[in-house]
């Protein structure tokens, strides 16, 4: 976890005190620079600290004479991501992200995360696994280990990788067992709160009890999907194609272990296709939307997901698919479960 403190020093203080700073921080990167008022005025490494001296700055110099007073940093929380790209192509490691008053808000580490998406994430997690089961007769499918962590671990670690730090999880059967594993996300420098079902809602009717979000589109996905989806460019093609519903979608195949015949309308055999295979495009489980759209669900009542995207197509909104890239594992069966595992197990972290 990124210590701001450690990375933070006063403008007054002294060189010494900056070098030996900057000793305690890994090589490369970056002191940050503040006044009494705790406003960030510059940054400091090691190599401003040599330039000074090779200009002649003395050694008994305060801070404010090595340091650099241009430097990048974000207004917003909600920045966009292609300004996020531009900064990094630039080689900053550490992304300042200040309040009104120029005080530093948070720090983008850029050795942790990818980017950082304006989205929230709900995470339905209130199923009862039942084809899981003797495995989820105590356990909630979410908290079943694939290698060293639960299920939910693996999801949750996935997405802060794109730096969200604000998740809903929905919980209904063993619900209680989640939210003792999770907490309140502190200890992931994140926010964690709980949408809890009184009756099962389907796989997006909580939506309508999730309160208020903190950002304007939602990412919504299942607790039990194993996958390496690339969020960032799930995000930005949503982006570019002005949609108002992204699904991610996988390659789903049927093979037919016979020959099928294709006939007119009465009994006479037009043609004869010898053991076919059929691909289609199914739904990931994943979905990427703006919060306006939850008036379409119902209110305390069992909702799916493809009736919620049917009524926004009818609604007339743009939806969108996103072919999803790299791998996939939806752990609905026990077989599904130990694929998942298998896969895992050659996964180098």
């Amino acid at each position: 976890m990124f210590e701001l403190e450690r990375h933070t020093i006063y403008s007054d203080e002294t060189l010494i005190a900056a070098l030996e700073k900057l000793n305690r921080v890994p090589a490369n990167l970056t002191l940050f620079v503040v006044d009494r008022h705790k406003k960030l005025i510059g940054t400091l490494t090691d190599g401003d600290v040599r330039r000074g001296l090779i200009k002649g700055i003395p050694v008994t110099s305060t801070v404010v004479s090595f340091m650099k007073s241009s430097f990048c940093s974000l207004d917003s929380d909600k920045a966009s991501p292609e300004l996020i790209r531009c900064i990094k192509e630039k080689g900053v490691k550490l992304l300042p992200v200040l309040d009104r008053e120029g005080r530093i808000k948070s720090v983008i580490d850029f050795s942790e995360v990818i980017t950082r998406l304006p989205v929230d994430v709900v995470i339905m997690a209130g199923g009862r696994g039942q084809r899981m089961l003797p495995l989820t007769a105590r356990t909630p499918k979410p908290l079943l280990k694939l290698g060293d962590k639960p299920i939910i671990d693996h999801l949750i670690d996935g997405i802060l990788r794109y730096g969200i730090v604000n998740f809903k999880i929905a919980i209904n059967y063993l619900g209680d067992k989640i939210e003792k594993h999770l907490g309140d996300g502190s200890s992931r420098n994140i926010r964690i709160s709980y949408i809890r079902e009184e009756q099962p809602l389907g796989t997006i009717g909580a939506l309508t009890l999730a309160g208020r979000f903190s950002n304007d589109i939602i990412l919504v996905i299942n607790a039990d999907v194993f996958t390496n989806i690339d969020l960032e460019d799930f995000y930005q093609s949503f982006i570019e194609a002005e949609a108002d519903l992204a699904i991610a979608s996988v390659p789903y195949n049927i093979e037919i272990p016979f020959a099928v015949i294709t006939s007119d309308e009465g009994k006479r055999v037009s043609g004869l296709e010898e053991k076919p295979s059929y691909s289609y495009n199914a739904s990931a489980g994943i979905y990427l939307f703006r919060k306006e759209l939850i008036k379409h669900v119902p209110q305390g009542v069992p909702y799916d997901a493809p009736d919620f995207v049917l009524k926004v197509i009818a609604s007339g909104k743009r939806v969108i698919r996103y072919p999803l890239m790299g791998y996939w594992i939806d752990i609905g069966r026990k077989e599904d479960y130990q694929k998942a595992i298998e896969y895992r197990s050659h996964i180098k972290e």
